[in-house]
Formats: structure tokens, C-alpha cells, sequence
């Protein structure tokens, strides 16, 4: 039986937060939200606690969990050599949402980093994570709080259609803000590597880290052989139905028409372009405010999920600012089935 709370997300009741501490406290498992997606999270020093985690969620034991705190001085509970630019950053742009990848201590324990000798942490920037990781009195190791492969939870209702009976605790804490999880970045190796793109954008990376490493697989697509961070390894963020995207904005009306002639497809566009397409249809957001777009992405996959279709094709994104993290994630989503040209179409079905 999942128990779940309401939750005001500026103002958290403090009585409904203990409660779900208790959870922690006893080695259970709390689903809550965060700026970024909703979090599963438990005891991050507790083994039995991670495993519950990876067990709810179908994930693999090899795909660590990332480690949440309320303060800085759990940072150094967690983790050990810790260079002094990442002091400086978390000094600055801690509560947010950037993960740093540092050294392990030995308080945290191997279930909670996947087997590896280094730990993902990072501070969220939600009054209803700060509070719960605080009441809990231990760092608090959470993935998104959703089945392994599912598109990650913005929402309660996505949480609980997941999750509902096979976690402690549910808190519902209304809509995530950002929509699409952390920035991750490898401080382990010189120069830093980015893991994973995200709500704090490479544009913001290079003011501290000019010199970071943009690995190939984020850009043209690919895994990772060792997963150092969550979303680098295995497939994520996925709808069940076969996900079409078109990366040249140009020919997008054309490959909706090709599709259409013969399947029924779903159309994942821009607000601007809404108007130009037949249902079923499903808004992103506007090309004009890409954070509006991000938010929407995941809720966007689960409505395709719904619709009786064959499959969605979704349009394409600028790259810029968040844009970079939406278009990792869509692709990521579509396992690579990229279309730039009009033959693209027939590479992932039959015309």
C-alpha cells in the first residue's frame, strides 16, 4: 500500500514531510519532487534501501543513483578530493540542477553508485526535497521516479500510474519546473567531461569549465560502455510507440504527409507550427520559449502512449541553451531514428 501526500511545493507542511522521513528513517522508499523530474529516493548510506529503488524501478544494478543534498557539508560526507572549482560552483549555482560526478567516501555504499568508486551529487532546488533529504538526516540517493525505460516523471500522476504500490511513499508535489533531469558532469578526469546535457546549460558550463569535454555519443548518438551517471548507458526516457524525428525543420511537413499516407501517426510539434496539422496532434511548446518545451517533453511521450497510432514523429529543436538536453533526450527517445532527408523515412519504415 503506497501512501500518498499533497504537498504544497513553496510552502511544504512540515507534519506530511516527517512522515515520509519516517520511511527514509526505516529503510523505505519516497517517491518526491524536484525542479528537475520527481525523484525515487532512499537512505543514500543504506544498501538494502538502493536496492529497493533499483528493484521498484526494473533498473539495472550497474546504473548508479544519484546522491541529493541539503547542504555542503554532506558533499563532503560523500565524496573526497574534491576539486576546489567544484566548491566554486556548488558555492554559486547550488540548490540546482547540476550533478557533479567525485571520488566516493566509504560512507556510501556500492549499491548506491552502481558498483563504481565514484558518487553523483548534486543539492535540488525544491522546498519539498530540501525539507525531506533535512527531516531524513541522511543524503538522500534517488533516480527518476519511474519504471526503467519509461519517459521520466513531471508530474504526480505519472508517478503514481508507475508506481503506485510498489513504493513507500508518494509525495505529490504538483508539476516539476524544469521538466528534463540534471546536468551531469565527470569531475574525476582533466579536462571535466559532460555526462549528460541539461536544465543548466552548456552556454553556463563554459563560464566555469572552458575547457569541458562534449563526448561524441552526445551528439551523434550512442552508449556509453560504463554507465557513470544515470541516462548514459542504457535506453531511457522512451515511449512505447516507435518515436520519428525529424532533425531538418524544413521537410517536416513533408515526412508528417509521406507518414500519414500510409499510418496512423501522432505529431509532436511546435505551437507556431500546431495549426498546420490534423489530429492527433500534441503541442511541445513554443520554438520561442524552449524551457516551455522542455517541460512538456515527457508528459508529451506519455500522451503518445495513449493515442491510438502507430507511431509520433516529432519536430526537431535548435540546439541552443536547454535546446541541446531536449534534442539528447528526444533522440535518446526515438533510439536514434533521425530523419534530415526525405529517404531518411524508408531507413526506419516500409513507404
Amino acid at each position: 500500500m503506497t501512501l500518498i501526500l499533497k504537498v504544497d511545493p513553496l510552502n511544504p507542511e512540515i507534519d506530511k514531510i516527517r512522515e515520509a522521513a519516517k520511511y527514509i528513517k526505516l529503510g523505505g522508499i519516497v517517491a518526491f519532487p524536484t525542479e528537475t523530474v520527481y525523484g525515487l529516493g532512499g537512505d543514500a548510506y543504506n544498501p538494502e534501501a538502493a536496492i529497493k529503488v533499483f528493484k521498484a524501478k526494473n533498473r539495472p544494478m550497474d546504473n548508479p543513483l544519484i546522491v541529493h543534498i541539503a547542504d555542503l557539508n554532506q558533499l563532503f560526507d560523500v565524496a573526497k578530493d574534491i576539486p576546489d572549482i567544484v566548491l566554486d560552483m556548488a558555492q554559486k549555482v547550488w540548490p540546482g540542477p547540476l550533478t557533479f560526478v567525485l571520488k566516493k567516501t566509504d560512507k556510501v555504499p556500492k549499491e548506491t553508485t552502481g558498483g563504481l568508486d565514484t558518487v553523483a551529487v548534486r543539492m535540488p532546488a525544491h522546498p519539498i526535497a530540501l525539507q525531506l533529504i533535512r527531516e531524513s538526516g541522511v543524503p538522500i540517493a534517488a533516480p527518476s521516479a519511474n519504471l526503467a525505460t519509461k519517459p521520466s516523471p513531471t508530474k504526480a500522476e505519472h508517478v503514481i500510474a508507475d508506481l503506485n504500490g510498489k513504493v513507500d511513499v508518494i509525495i505529490d508535489g504538483g508539476d516539476t519546473f524544469f521538466g528534463v533531469e540534471s546536468t551531469i558532469i565527470n569531475m574525476t578526469v582533466n579536462p571535466p567531461v559532460l555526462l549528460r546535457p541539461g536544465p543548466f546549460t552548456l552556454e553556463e558550463l563554459h563560464q566555469f569549465l572552458p575547457e569541458i569535454v562534449i563526448p561524441e555519443q552526445l551528439i551523434k548518438g550512442g552508449e556509453f560502455t560504463v554507465a557513470l551517471a544515470p541516462g548514459m548507458k542504457y535506453r531511457h526516457y522512451a515511449p512505447s510507440k516507435k518515436l520519428l524525428l525529424v532533425e531538418n525543420y524544413s521537410i517536416f511537413k513533408d515526412v508528417v504527409r509521406l507518414l500519414r499516407s500510409k499510418y496512423k501517426v501522432a505529431v509532436l510539434c511546435t505551437t507556431e507550427d500546431f495549426k498546420d496539422f490534423d489530429e492527433p496532434r500534441i503541442i511541445l511548446g513554443s520554438r520561442e520559449n524552449l524551457y516551455e518545451i522542455a517541460k512538456n517533453l515527457f508528459d508529451s511521450f506519455r500522451k503518445l502512449d495513449r493515442l491510438d497510432v502507430d507511431m509520433g514523429v516529432m519536430e526537431g529543436v535548435p540546439e541552443k541553451g536547454i535546446g541541446f538536453a531536449i534534442m539528447n533526450r528526444a533522440r535518446k527517445a526515438s533510439g536514434f531514428s533521425i530523419i534530415k532527408t526525405l529517404d531518411d523515412v524508408k531507413k526506419y519504415v516500409e513507404i
